[in-house]
């Protein structure tokens, strides 16, 4: 059997068009190669936590938060969800 080349995902600009798109398409036809889990943030957070740190710790945070693209308290709390999880 030939195999066939996947098609690249088109870009969706709403909603609408993402719900159109998945309950229209055979998604096995696509590249998802590029795709990474995502997590919502669904929980409603009333609690807080006040720590103090060194500086070039908060600062090493800071940046790897930026690296990934998020704020550096979701980053923290990212870590301490993986780590309660295993």
């Amino acid at each position: 059997m030939k195999k066939h080349a996947l098609k690249a995902m088109p870009s969706l600009k709403s909603d609408e068009e993402a719900e159109q798109f998945v309950e229209s398409a055979d998604l096995s036809q696509y590249d998802l190669s590029d795709f990474k889990p995502m997590r919502f943030e669904i929980a409603e957070k009333k609690a807080t936590l006040n720590i103090r740190i060194p500086q070039n710790l908060l600062d090493a945070v800071k940046v790897k938060a930026k690296i990934r693209g998020i704020p550096y308290s979701r980053y923290i709390r990212s870590i301490l969800e993986q780590d309660i999880a295993t």
